[in-house]
Order: structure tokens, then C-alpha cells, then sequence
């Protein structure tokens, strides 16, 4: 991909905005190839690997894209066989990206077990500063985040200028509901992660999530204990 010379805010947040507007109710196949063409290499996605179809989706469209997933040291050993699984099988280039501490290092300085007594400030050591500085490079990245998955991003844009990082951030799968995804995994047979098939709804790290209840929204078994929804990768 060609390297786009870099924007100022107000160009980001003016190709943001249009792109919101114009590219709503589009195929993610097309918001894909709009922010590929727009941002060339400066864009790039985020993975969980709850499952691969963002991956899959952006592999079509713009093989090659950098794909960057967040090892915090605290993965189920399933999600991080759909990671490697994916970057064997999928036309995109998998960065793993790790915390400035071990668990061992944050053990030490903060205490043990962080994410049992503040798991916000454990989500901003092990994912949200690593993303910040994995994101210094680009001007705009992807997430697969959908509207139906809890209430919390039932607003969720397609594209959208991210004010806390300056950055433009693209939603494909904004408009997918959980039978799309399913009807898309079995049309190409994308890797899922294996956890999903055993009562979780959505899956982050070991010690803050749980099985989801009948009737409970699917990221209802993330951080269960808490008053807290999100980790706070997905910033306004």
C-alpha cells in the first residue's frame, strides 16, 4: 500500500464526517476499500480474535493490512490459536503487541491481581496504553465493533473521528447483526474461537470474563463483577 502524507485534524475530522454519512448502510467490503484508498498505509485493524471475520473482510479487500491484536498475558490459550490460525490462513499481516510490564513486572510495582481490585487502570496497562502507542503511526484503524452487541454500542458509526487519539476510526461491521457473522464464518469457513461455542458471549481475558446467562446481551459476561462495560479501547 502507498504511504498517504499525513492530514491535519481538520482534514481527518472533514474526511471523517462525510465518509460517516455517504458510507452508512454501505457493505463493509466498501468501507474497507474506502479507508484502504484513502489512508493507504496509515490505516490499519484490530483484532480481538473472538473470531476472524474482520480479518477475513479486510484480507479480500486489502491483503496485506496490518492487523494488530493486543497480547495482554492473559488469553485464553483459544484465543490465541484463532490468532495464529489466521495469520497462516488469511492474506494480512498479524502484529502482536504487548505491555511495556510483564504480569510479573506489574505484579510488582502495582500489586497482584490488578484486575481483581482496578480493572481499569489493569484494561489501561495491558490494552489501551499498548494500543495508543501501536497506533501512533496511522491515521485512521478499524475495529470489528457492531451495534447489536449491547446497548452500550447501539450508536456505534462507520466511520467517525475519534477525538481522544485524532485519529479515524472505521466500524465495517457496525451494521452486521450476529446472523451475518454467523452466516459469513460458514460461507468461509473463517476461524472462530472455540469459547463461543461453549457459553461465552464475548471473550477478552481469563479473569474478567465469564459464561454469559440466558437472555443476558453477549458482552454481559465481561468484567461481571464490576460496574463496567468496556475497556476502554474504544474511546469517543
Amino acid at each position: 500500500m502507498t504511504v498517504e502524507a499525513r492530514r491535519t485534524t481538520e482534514e481527518l475530522i472533514e474526511l471523517a464526517t462525510r465518509a460517516g454519512k455517504e458510507l452508512e448502510g454501505a457493505p463493509a467490503e466498501e468501507i474497507l476499500g474506502w479507508a484502504a484508498a484513502t489512508f493507504g498505509a496509515r490505516f490499519c485493524i484490530t483484532s480481538s480474535f473472538a473470531d476472524a471475520v474482520l480479518a477475513h473482510v479486510a484480507g479480500r479487500v486489502v491483503p496485506g493490512v496490518e492487523v494488530v491484536f493486543l497480547d495482554t498475558g492473559l488469553h485464553f490459550a483459544e484465543t490465541l490459536r484463532v490468532r495464529d490460525i489466521a495469520s497462516r490462513t488469511i492474506p494480512v499481516t498479524v502484529r502482536t503487541v504487548r505491555p511495556e510490564l510483564t504480569l510479573a513486572e506489574q505484579d510488582e510495582q502495582y500489586g497482584p491481581r490488578l484486575y481483581s481490585r482496578d480493572p481499569d487502570s489493569c484494561c489501561y496497562l495491558r490494552k489501551v496504553r499498548p494500543l495508543e502507542q501501536a497506533l501512533a503511526e496511522y491515521e485512521a484503524w478499524g475495529a470489528g465493533l457492531r451495534r447489536d452487541e449491547s446497548p452500550s454500542r447501539a450508536n456505534t458509526p462507520v466511520v467517525h473521528f475519534e477525538h481522544a487519539r485524532g485519529k479515524v476510526k472505521v466500524n465495517p461491521l457496525a451494521n452486521w447483526t450476529q446472523a451475518d457473522v454467523d452466516d459469513y464464518i460458514a460461507a468461509h469457513e473463517v476461524p472462530v474461537n472455540q469459547l463461543l461455542n461453549q457459553g461465552y458471549g464475548s471473550v477478552g481475558c481469563w479473569p474478567c470474563t465469564r459464561r454469559v446467562e440466558p437472555g443476558e446481551d453477549a458482552r454481559a459476561g465481561r468484567w461481571a463483577m464490576f460496574d463496567k462495560t468496556e475497556c476502554g479501547l474504544h474511546a469517543a
